[in-house]
C-alpha cells in the first residue's frame, strides 16, 4: 500500500492537495482555472498570426535580457584592440565596442544579436499582417474597438522600439538614422530646436543619446508594450474569440477546441516552430553586420543606407518630397521634411480610427462575433488594399537609390514614379479591388443558385448542349449565404407631416452619402434568396 493511501486512511489529505486547497482559499485559483482553461477557441490558420506576434515578443524579451548583460550604453571614446583585426586601432564608442565584443567574444552572442533583430522584424511584420486580417474580416467591430486600439498602439510602439534598438550599436548606419531623426525634429516649427536639444542633451550628437535610447528601449517602451499585450489578451478572453461563419456558429456561441489541453498543446508546439524558424533565419542570414559598417562619425554617411522596412515609408516620403522651403520673419520652414513627418502619422492614424469611422457611417451598434469574408465588404477591403498600396509605393521611394543601382534605372525616374504613384496607385487599387470583390460576390451568387460546375457536357433532346451542375453541400451553401445585406442609411424627410421644414446638418448629409457609397446598389451584389433558390431548383427558368 502506498504512502498516499495510508495518508488517506488516516483522514489526512496528501500534501499536494492541501497546498492546492491552501492556495485556492486565498487566491481563488481553482475557480478561475476551471472556467478559463476550458474556454473554447475556434480553429483557423489566420488566427495564428496573432500568436506569431506574441511568440516573437517573448523571444525579443528573452534575447534582449541576455544582450543587456554584455552591452555598455556609453558614448565614451575608446580604441579597439579586440579579435576583429580590421577594426584594431580604430577609435569608437564603448557602445560600438561592446557590440563587437558581443559578436566576436561572447559565446553565442552573435546568434543572440541576430535572433533579437530578426524577431523584432517579424514581430512588427506579424502585427501589421495580424491587424490587416482583423481589418479585412471586420473583427474590429463592437465590442472590440478598444482592443483594436491596443493593437494599433502596439504597432506604433513596436516601430519606435525597433528604431531605438537598432540605434544602440552606434554604428555608421544607425548613426545616420539618428541624424535623420534629428533633422526631422529640427523641421518642426517653433519647438523643433528645443526638442532636439532636450533629446540629445545639447548639440548633435552629444554624449547622452545612446544612454537615453538604452533606457527607453529596455525599460519604458517594453514595459508599456507588455502591459498592452496583457490587456489585449485579457480582452480576447473576455469578449470570446471571433469565428468565421459556418453551420452551428452564431453570434452567441463559439465552435472550436478547449484551451486545455488541445489549444495549449497546439500553441506550445507553434511557439517552438516560430522560435525554430527565427533561429534558422538568424543562423543563415546576416543582419546588421556592424563590423562591416564601422563606428559612427558625423562627417561620414554609409552607402546604401536603409532603415528597417517598417520605417521605409517615412524614409520614402522624405526622399521623394520636393525640397520646398518658406522663409517667414527670418525663420526657414523646411516643408520638404515637415510635410512628410505630418503625413506619416496621419497614414498610421487612419488605421487606428477606422473602426469608429465605420461605426459612425453604418450606425451599427450591435455586437459582432461572426467574421466577414473580405469579398462581402468590398468598400472596406478596397480601402485596406489602397492603404497597403500607398505604403508599398513609399517603400520603393525609401530605397530609390538601391532600385536605381540594382536595376540600372534613373533615380529621377524612380522618384517621379513614386511621387505620381502615391496619389494614383491607391485610387487604382481601390477601384480594382472593389470590382474584384463584386465579381466574387456574383460568382458566389451563381454557385448558390446553379450549383458547382462539374465539367460534364450534356446534350438535350432538342440538340442544345449544357454543362451539368451539381448542388453545393449544405455547409458551403451556408458559408456563401451567411453574410448580412446591409442597407445604406437614408435621410429623414426634410418636411415633416405637419409641413414644417427641418434643418439637415452637413454631418447627416455626409454620413448618408458615405453610407450609400459603402452599402449602395453599386457597392454590393444582392445575395441569393431562398425564394430564388427554390424557383430555380424546382425547374422554373432552368434547363
Amino acid at each position: 500500500m502506498s504512502n498516499q493511501d495510508n495518508t488517506r486512511r488516516r483522514g489526512k489529505a496528501p500534501a499536494g492537495e492541501r497546498f492546492a486547497d491552501y492556495m485556492d482559499g486565498r487566491l481563488g485559483i481553482y475557480g478561475a482555472a476551471k472556467k478559463n482553461l476550458r474556454k473554447v477557441f475556434p480553429d483557423h490558420w489566420s488566427f495564428m498570426l496573432g500568436e506569431v506576434c506574441l511568440y516573437s515578443f517573448v523571444i525579443i524579451i528573452l534575447t534582449g535580457v541576455y544582450l543587456t548583460l554584455f552591452f555598455h550604453p556609453s558614448m565614451n571614446e575608446v580604441v579597439y584592440h579586440g579579435p576583429y583585426v580590421p577594426m584594431q586601432g580604430v577609435r569608437m564608442s564603448e557602445a560600438f565596442k561592446s557590440t563587437l565584443d558581443i559578436s566576436f567574444e561572447v559565446r553565442g552572442g552573435l546568434l543572440m544579436r541576430q535572433i533579437h533583430h530578426w524577431a523584432a522584424l517579424i514581430f512588427v511584420g506579424g502585427m501589421l499582417v495580424h491587424m490587416m486580417r482583423v481589418f479585412f474580416t471586420g473583427a474590429f467591430r463592437k465590442p472590440r474597438e478598444i482592443n483594436w486600439l491596443f493593437g494599433f498602439l502596439l504597432l506604433v510602439l513596436g516601430i519606435f522600439t525597433g528604431f531605438t534598438g537598432y540605434s544602440l550599436p552606434d554604428d555608421l548606419l544607425s548613426g545616420t538614422g539618428i541624424r535623420f531623426m534629428q533633422g526631422v525634429l529640427l523641421s518642426i516649427p517653433l519647438v523643433g530646436t528645443y526638442l532636439s536639444m532636450f533629446l540629445f542633451g545639447g548639440e548633435f550628437p552629444g554624449t547622452d543619446i545612446i544612454p537615453r535610447f538604452y533606457s527607453i528601449h529596455i525599460l519604458l517602451l517594453p514595459g508599456i508594450m507588455l502591459g498592452l499585450v496583457v490587456a489585449h489578451l485579457i480582452l480576447v478572453f473576455y469578449h470570446k474569440h471571433t469565428q468565421f461563419a459556418g453551420p452551428g456558429r452564431t453570434e452567441k456561441n463559439v465552435v472550436g477546441m478547449p484551451l486545455m489541453p488541445v489549444y495549449m498543446a497546439k500553441a506550445g508546439g507553434f511557439f517552438f516552430l516560430v522560435f525554430g524558424v527565427i533561429a534558422f533565419i538568424a543562423a543563415v542570414a546576416t543582419i546588421n553586420p556592424v563590423w562591416a559598417i564601422g563606428p559612427y562619425r558625423p562627417d561620414q554617411v554609409s552607402t546604401g543606407a536603409q532603415p528597417d522596412w517598417y520605417l521605409g515609408f517615412a524614409e520614402g516620403l522624405v526622399r521623394v518630397m520636393p525640397g520646398w522651403e518658406i522663409n517667414l520673419w527670418g525663420h526657414t520652414l523646411v516643408l520638404g521634411v515637415f510635410i512628410p513627418i505630418v503625413i506619416f502619422p496621419i497614414v498610421l492614424l487612419a488605421i487606428g480610427v477606422y473602426p469608429f469611422i465605420e461605426s459612425w457611417i453604418t450606425g451599427d451598434k450591435r455586437e459582432h462575433h461572426i467574421l466577414d469574408r473580405p469579398r462581402n465588404a468590398p468598400t472596406r477591403t478596397a480601402f485596406g488594399v489602397a492603404w497597403i498600396t500607398a505604403y508599398l509605393v513609399m517603400l520603393v521611394g525609401g530605397g530609390n537609390d538601391l532600385w536605381a543601382t540594382h536595376f540600372h534605372m534613373s533615380i529621377n525616374a524612380i522618384t517621379w514614379f513614386v511621387r505620381i504613384a502615391f496619389f494614383v496607385g491607391p485610387v487604382i487599387a481601390f477601384i480594382v479591388t472593389r470590382r474584384i470583390c463584386l465579381g466574387l460576390q456574383r460568382r458566389d451568387r451563381d454557385k448558390v443558385l446553379h450549383g458547382r460546375e462539374t465539367g460534364i457536357i450534356k446534350r438535350l433532346p432538342h440538340g442544345e448542349f449544357i454543362e451539368v451542375h451539381e448542388p453545393l453541400p449544405q455547409d458551403q451553401m451556408h458559408t456563401l449565404t451567411a453574410h448580412e445585406q446591409h442597407k445604406p442609411l437614408e435621410l429623414a424627410p426634410e418636411v415633416d407631416e405637419n409641413g414644417v421644414r427641418r434643418k439637415v446638418k452637413r454631418s447627416e448629409k455626409l454620413r448618408a452619402r458615405l453610407s450609400k457609397g459603402m452599402y449602395g446598389e453599386d457597392a454590393q451584389i444582392p445575395k441569393a434568396t431562398a425564394e430564388e433558390y427554390h424557383e430555380i431548383t424546382s425547374g422554373h427558368g432552368h434547363h
